[in-house]
């Protein structure tokens, strides 16, 4: 489907403004060319050069090419690489870990409140993100995480045992939920996951979902889970520097399209998941698993009770439990 970003007045607006100088922002995001953030990018990227009548142009640097999303995250920080999207990197302050606490939403519509303009995360994640000189720009929703694996699946609907070594992020959420579903977890870069897979030193993954599995890890999935795992959640962001050395009338049309685009994506995310566990069971004859709302409700009871205590003691139990409360009120 191809997405249409509508722009505001601003466009028009801009375009007599008269800009100060131009300005060409280099923009990280971690999917292959061609994929949906990509493409959705593009859009995004052409928004704000009308928008901004040709004064600012954004050039999009697909698959990870300027550095991981950790190694991103701090050049932004510094103004060495202007824009991102992407989740969140837990190196620099550890509290970024909330964004991805497992079993925080059940559905999609737990998860718009949560995480979407507006809501208790959203504000969280903005405040986080200014205290390393980042402007946040807009989250974009992509989807509920599930298990990929390359062989076939042991006991999916429970938290048993199962004997089966998984890449996780090398975040304490993860591993955490990695154990607590029964699963043995291996702390893996992103970037050596896939060889990780194929080589036999891991059995599969947790951390991703559908959209992920499909677009980077295609090859070596032969089963998938939708485990509704964690909200996946990415972040637009812009080096503070760089933005607020933008002319005025830019940085008010940058928000502008910015949140068009995150109104956009909210809309067709959903759909997006399940086109993309179509996809994975229909053009790769991937196994995709069904589980029943009490498998899930049951899951979902055993890794709160396991894995947010442990989470919250690593970020401040206090001021987590304050975002928590806010979130699910």
């Amino acid at each position: 489907m191809k997405h249409v970003l509508h722009i505001t007045a601003a466009a028009v607006w801009l375009a007599t403004a008269g800009l100060a100088q131009a300005a060409d922002l280099k923009l990280s995001h971690v999917r292959p060319q061609g994929t949906t953030i990509d493409t959705e990018l593009k859009v995004f990227a052409d928004a704000i050069r009308e928008a901004s009548a040709g004064e600012v142009n954004i050039q999009i640097f697909a698959a990870s090419a300027l550095g991981d999303y950790t190694t991103v995250q701090e050049r932004v920080s510094v103004g060495a690489i202007d824009m991102s999207v992407q989740p969140a990197a837990t190196a620099a302050d550890r509290r970024m870990q909330i964004a991805s606490l497992p079993f925080l939403a059940s559905n999609w519509e737990e998860a718009r409140k949560v995480y979407g303009r507006g809501g208790a995360m959203y504000a969280t994640m903005a405040e986080l993100f200014a205290e390393q000189e980042i402007t946040m720009l807009a989250a974009y929703p992509v989807y509920f995480g599930g298990i990929a694996l390359n062989r076939d699946a042991v006991t999916p609907g429970t938290t048993e045992p199962k004997g089966i070594k998984v890449r996780v992020p090398g975040i304490k959420s993860f591993q955490l939920t990695g154990e607590a579903l029964g699963y043995i977890p291996s702390p893996i870069p992103f970037s050596e996951a896939f060889t990780a897979i194929q080589t036999g030193v891991v059995d599969g993954v947790i951390g991703s979902g559908a959209e992920g599995y499909y677009s980077s890890f295609r090859d070596v999935t032969k089963t998938y889970i939708p485990a509704n795992t964690h909200f996946e959640v990415w972040f637009m962001i812009i080096s503070t520097e760089v933005f607020e050395g933008l002319n005025p009338d830019v940085q008010a049309a940058m928000q502008r399209v910015a949140t068009e685009f995150e109104t956009l994506r909210w809309t067709v995310a959903e759909q997006d998941q399940a086109k993309n566990e179509k996809r994975l069971a229909d053009e790769l004859g991937t196994t995709v698993v069904e589980l029943s709302d009490e498998q899930l409700s049951a899951m979902a009871e055993t890794v709160r009770n396991a894995v947010w205590p442990e989470v919250l003691k690593d970020i401040g139990e206090d001021w987590a439990r304050s975002v928590l409360d806010s979130a699910r009120n």
